[in-house]
Order: structure tokens, then sequence, then C-alpha cells
């Protein structure tokens, strides 16, 4: 049988990090600018797993829906979710394979980042991701793309309406530009088009996709409106080559509508009813009002139940919609029981409050009524809100005004949310609502540790740990229980696998942040003290662990009863640095372990203990283990030639009978002091050397004669005083001894 090829345990992890680390950047390029420092730190991290897995070579990996592929083989294993997530975001934008030529500099992953992050829907339009990519003229980095001229040759066959040529972009262009189409190819094709629901999606998402502001924002009345104008040619075609399909188009226009975007069609619903929103004129407004009777009850509840699962809450806008699309109170019944189920196949409907929720959004929707309490003029003020700023942002900003809107950018404001919640949290004096605010503020944090800026991140959670250390805090309870549940958080636990990658300010920052949040925080780092080597990664989160004192012991029981000798040794290291008496119990079940390794830590951290509990558990064991495994533990004892050993090594002295079923465990810890060398040794060595056994003549000699050998080993004044003292005033065997010990080392 032939063997099934793999890959190497490090480049699995190397490609892993590099999966966890392009998601990471994919996310901070999403919430930041470009020139934001959590941006450039987060593509620095890219750099360096690029470097990493490639070692100086050319690298490339594929790309399918749900892994990676190094050398044809799919990765798997621990950080299966990681590498999953970036394939899917790769996928998604028509990526099937990357490769590295050459040393990647950050500004080459900025324009790699900038191509992939586009809408994919724009970047099909332009030739896909590889043509947009070849513009950029970048050598160090190959990207190859999903060939959809191929992949779609059969669809496009069976639906010639959808094809994304030169026709269609004509169509979208005659649309954007507000100009009829006059050619006859053009208008077949929108005949065509009409008769496909489909297609008419597609059209309506493509005229959509130019209408968003600079930094990706979507002028939504922008965009109902394209699409109106899209549906008003359409009709208007078909009224003119085949007036008989206008109810069918119409039916079909309303299915399209029911899968855009629920915003965009929002938008163009309250159009209907109110001027200020988008004005229409009297074909416009009839064509709306006809997709509107053509919504059955089964379109009205899918869209109410997207808006409402996507918002979270009933608004008032939406009531106001809602009653436009349904006025008669016998229908809106019909489609609210319809909303409610369909809700509750959704994951919001599994939320505690749902029933709370879903009983005042009944109330808002079936019983909404603006009118008697809003003015006309003021409630056109506020439904143009949204125009107004879509024309201001079109136009230049002034430069007296420059930096003002400087300061609303996502940094900023960002910033401004740290600010203001922490504030809040500060002021909040209702003990009911202090939870939930508390709750609010740890969310940001979980934000913020995804986005890479980790000196926000400290200023939340310090926030909440001082409320959390005052029990006489509104919220200390509220805090304390959002510090412990965002350990738990994706965000806080990829915070903690990227150590490793963390520059040293960053995983400075972070070890704050965990110092913040309290001992919970180990439980996201024991993932990285699996480790073998001393890592980077381990070295960083071992300092955590050992920052927060006797606490951290019981968090690292885990590591303990791992079945992974390398966790359970850097546990016994961990829980020797700590000292305290609470290790012991953690301690000695991994003295019964078989791999030398493990032993040999756990001794060395039982002997750097200072109290009586560490030194029994090492005589007991010593008691009980026989031959290698006694003479095993013995070394680890010495090994270090570790002054804090003498303690323990004496208090097994103390607890030992030397002449009776101690006495081989008593002649090893006499070696043992002998290796280290310390007067803190002499006196128990002295005493031991004078005491006497009828009957065990034998044993009585062996133990002074070791006892000798032990001071002579310690070679101090002390150790010297205590042979001459022994050679002069002891028994006649023990004078006999120091004589010869003192002659044989001159």
């Amino acid at each position: 049988m032939a063997d099934v090829p793999s890959l190497s345990p490090e480049l699995r992890r190397n490609v892993s990090a590099l999966a966890r680390t392009l998601v990471a950047a994919a996310r901070s390029w999403a919430l930041y600018p470009p020139e934001h420092p959590a941006v450039r730190g987060s593509l620095e991290r890219v750099r360096h797993s690029i470097a990493e897995a490639a070692d100086g070579h050319v690298f490339s990996f594929g790309v399918t829906p749900d892994t990676l592929l190094v050398a044809g083989i799919a990765l798997a294993g621990r950080d299966a979710g990681a590498v999953a997530e970036a394939a899917a975001w790769l996928h998604d934008r028509d990526v099937v394979q990357l490769t590295f030529t050459g040393e990647v500099t950050v500004g080459s992953l900025e324009r790699l980042m900038a191509v992939l992050s586009e809408d994919p829907r724009v970047t099909r339009q332009q030739g896909g991701p590889a043509k947009a990519w070849a513009a950029a003229d970048d050598p160090s980095v190959l990207l190859e793309q999903v060939d959809y001229s191929h992949v779609l040759e059969d669809r496009e066959v069976v639906n010639p309406a959808r094809r994304k040529d030169d026709v269609w972009r004509s169509i979208v262009r005659a649309v954007l530009d507000r100009r009829r189409p006059l050619d006859e190819a053009t208008q077949a094709r929108m005949l065509e088009i009409s008769g496909d629901a489909v297609a008419i999606a597609e059209l309506a998402r493509d005229v959509i996709a130019p209408h968003c502001t600079p930094d990706g924002s979507p002028m939504m009345t922008s965009q109902a409106a394209a699409v109106i104008a899209a549906y008003h040619y359409l009709v208007g075609i078909v009224e003119v080559l085949s007036p008989e399909r206008r109810r069918e188009v119409i039916d079909n226009l309303a299915a399209a509508t029911s899968n855009l975007n629920p915003h965009v069609v929002m938008q163009m619903l309250q159009a209907l009813g109110d001027a200020a929103a988008m004005p229409l004129d009297s074909d416009a407004s009839a064509l709306v009002g006809g997709i509107v009777e053509a919504f059955d009850d089964a379109k009205v509840a899918q869209l109410l139940a997207t808006t409402l699962a996507i918002e979270g809450q009933a608004s008032q806008r939406l009531a106001t919609v809602f009653e436009t699309i349904a006025p008669d109170g016998e229908r809106r019944q019909r489609v609210m029981s319809l909303t409610r189920q369909l809700l509750r196949e959704m994951d919001f409907s599994r939320q505690d409050e749902f029933q709370t929720l879903w009983s005042s959004m009944q109330e808002l929707l079936l019983s909404y009524n603006e009118r008697p309490f809003v003015s006309a003029q003021y409630r056109a003020g506020l439904d143009g809100i949204g125009a107004r700023a879509e024309q201001m942002a079109a136009q230049a900003i002034p430069d007296d005004l420059a930096g003002l809107v400087d300061t609303l950018g996502q940094d900023n404001v960002r910033r401004l949310s740290v600010t203001l919640l922490i504030d809040l949290l500060k002021l909040e004096s209702d003990p009911a609502k202090a939870p939930e605010l508390a709750h609010d503020v740890a969310a940001l944090a979980e934000d913020l540790l995804l986005a890479g800026d980790y000196e926000s991140a400290v200023a939340v959670v310090a926030a909440l740990a001082e409320h959390a250390s005052t029990p006489a805090a509104v919220a200390s309870q509220g805090s304390r229980v959002a510090l412990d549940a965002l350990v738990s958080t994706v965000a806080f636990r990829e915070a903690a696998e990227l150590l490793e990658e963390m520059t040293d300010e960053e995983s400075t920052r972070f070890a704050e942040v965990c110092r913040h949040v309290g001992p919970a925080a180990i439980d996201a780092l024991l993932p990285v003290f699996d480790a073998e080597a001393l890592t980077t990664g381990r070295r960083r989160a071992t300092a955590i662990a050992l920052a927060q004192g006797v606490r951290a012991i019981t968090r690292l029981a885990p590591l303990v009863s791992s079945g992974r000798w390398a966790a359970q040794r850097n546990a016994a290291e961990m829980l020797g640095a700590i000292g305290g008496a609470d290790a012991v119990p953690l301690l000695q079940p991994l003295l019964r372990g078989v791999d030398p390794r493990v032993l040999s830590a756990a001794v060395r951290a039982l002997a750097g203990i200072k109290d009586p509990s560490a030194a029994r558990c090492v005589h007991t064991v010593l008691r009980a283990a026989t031959g290698e495994q006694r003479h095993a533990v013995v070394d680890a004892l010495v090994a270090e030639r570790d002054a804090r050993v003498v303690p323990v090594l004496v208090r097994i002295l103390d607890d030992s009978d030397p002449f009776g079923a101690d006495h081989l465990i008593v002649l090893d810890t006499l070696a043992a002091l002998g290796k280290i060398g310390d007067d803190h040794a002499v006196p128990a060595l002295t005493t031991l050397m004078r005491r006497r056994k009828l009957l065990a003549r034998g044993r009585v000699r062996a133990v002074k004669a070791e006892s000798l050998n032990a001071l002579r080993g310690i070679r101090t004044a002390a150790a010297e005083r205590a042979i001459e003292d022994a050679a002069t005033t002891g028994d006649r065997v023990l004078r006999r001894l120091a004589r010869s010990v003192r002659e044989a080392h001159g």
C-alpha cells in the first residue's frame, strides 16, 4: 500500500499561522483605514508568517471553499477553524492560488489587501482579482483566479439574459447615467432580463454597487434611486414592445426586490409614502406601488424578518414602511404571524430576550402612527438627512472643514467610542442597567482585540477591572462577569494564538489586558503551553501566567492532566516558579509518571517550594520508588546545583529512618547534598553522622561514611571543621572514618 503524502508539522504550523494572520489582517482592514497602526501591525504579522512558511523559497498554496492546499495536501488539525475561515474568505473573492516568489513587503500586502477587500461583484466586473492585481505590477505575489467564463458557460446557455457581456455593461451605464437605451440589441436584452427575476436582481445589484462613499459606506438614497431607474427602464421597454407582459414583469420585479439588500428595499418603499425620503415622479411612484401590490404575505414577512434580524429591533422607520405595505389590519396580523415563524428559524430567535423583544416589535409595528405627534416639516427634515449627507459627501470638502472631517475617521471615532463607554460605565448608577452596560463595554474590547488595537483594549479592560475590584461599585459584579466572558470569545483566543507573531509592544499591551482580566486569561493561553521548544509565544505566555502569582495555580490544572508530556513539563516549571503551597497537590501526580522529562521538572518544582508539604511529597515518592526511578528523582534534585534544594533534602533526612526502611533513601540524599555543596546542610550532616543504633552496625557505618563524604564534597570551612570535630570527639567508628577521609584528601 502506497504511503499517504503528508506535510511536516512545522510546515503545517507555519501555514496555519499564515491563515490566522491573514484573517486577522482582513478584519483590521475592514475596521480601520489603511494607514492605521493596527493595520500596519497586522500586515507585518502576515509578512512574517509568509517568510516563515517560505523559508527563503518560492511558496504557494491553493484555495478550496473550506480549506487550503499545500502541494495538493489539505491542511487539518487544531487550527482547522482558522484555515477554513481563510479559505472561505479567499474563495469568496475568486482566488484559487496564491504564490509568493520573493521577499514580500508590507507595501505589497497593502496593495493585495486593497484588491481582495474590494466588493467581489465590482472586482468581477473589472475582470477578476488576478487582472486587478496584475495592474499593481508587483512580481513578489502571483494571484490566480477562478475562470468563470468556463465555470458559468453552461449556465449562461440556459440563462442568456444573465450574461455579463458588453450589452449588459451598456445597460448598467445607461441606468447610472439616467439615459434610456435606444439601440435594438440593448432593448432586446432588456426584454430578456425582464422575464428573469434572477437577472433583474443581478442588474439591480450592479447599478447599486457604484453608489458608495470613498470609505465604502453605502449611499442608500442613491442606491434606491438607481434600482427604481433600472426598473422603470425595464417596464418602459416592455410597455412599448410587449405590453401584454406588464403584469408578469411587475411580479418578476417584486421577486427580485425581495432578494435585494433590505435597507435598499426599505428606502425604496419609504419613498412611496414620503416624498422627503426620495422624490418620485408619478410614473416611478406608480411603479413602486405596483411592486408593493405584487408583494404577497410571504415576501413582506421575509423582508420584515430579515430587517428585524439585521437591526435587532423595530424602528419607527420600519413601522412607517410596514404601514405603507400592509395598511389592512387583517393582513398585518397574517404577516406578523409569518414573520414570527421566520424569526424562530433564525439564530436571532434563540436569544433569551426574544419574547420581550418580539412583544415590543409587535406593539410598535401593529399600532404605530406618528402623524399625530410629529409635524410634517420636522418629519421631512429628519427623513432628508440621509440625502443631504450623500450630497455633501459627493462635493469637495472646504479647507476649513478638512480638519473637522478628519476627526470623523474610523480610528478617531473608535477612540471616542472607547472614551464614551468608559465614562458611561463610571457614571452608571442603576444596578439593573449596569450589567448590560458592562457587557457592551466588553463587546467593544472584543472588537478592539479583533482589530489588533491592543492599546485601546487595555484602556477598556482596565476600566472593567477597576469596577470589578470595587465591591461598592454598581457595576462590580457585571464587570467581573463581562471580563470572564471576554476570555471565551474568539477575539481573545485568537489574540492568544498570535502571541508568537506579535511585536514586543503588542505583546506587552496584550499582557496588560491579561493582567486586568485576571487568572481567567490563562484559560485562553493553555494551547500555547503545548509547545515543546521555548518559542517566543510560549515565553510570553509564561510571563503572563507567572504575573498572576498564586492565583494562576488552579488555572494550570488542565495542563497537569493533559496527555502531552510537553504540556505537563511546562506546567511543572511554571508551578515551581510560582512556588505556592497550593501547587504541591498538582505536582504530586506528575511524580508517578514514566516520562523522565516530566518527572525531573516536577521534582525541581517541588524542591523550589518552601513549604513542608513539598518536602514530604518528595520523600513519599523516594520511599515508593525503587532503583532507577529513585536515582532519577535524586538526579533531578541535584541537576541544577541549586542551593534552594538543600532545605528539601534536609527535611527528607529529618523525616527518614536512616537505619530502617529509609536507609537507601538517606544514602541517596547524603550523596545529593555532597554534590550541591552548601553550608546549610552541615548541621544536619553533623547530627546524622553521630547517631547510633544497636544491632545495625553495617548501616550505622554506611551512614557515617556517606555523611563524611558529603561534608568533604561541600568543601567549605564549616564542613572542614565538622570533619575535624568528628576525628577528635566522635565515637570510635566515626573517629576512624573521619581520619581516613581527612588523610585521603590531604
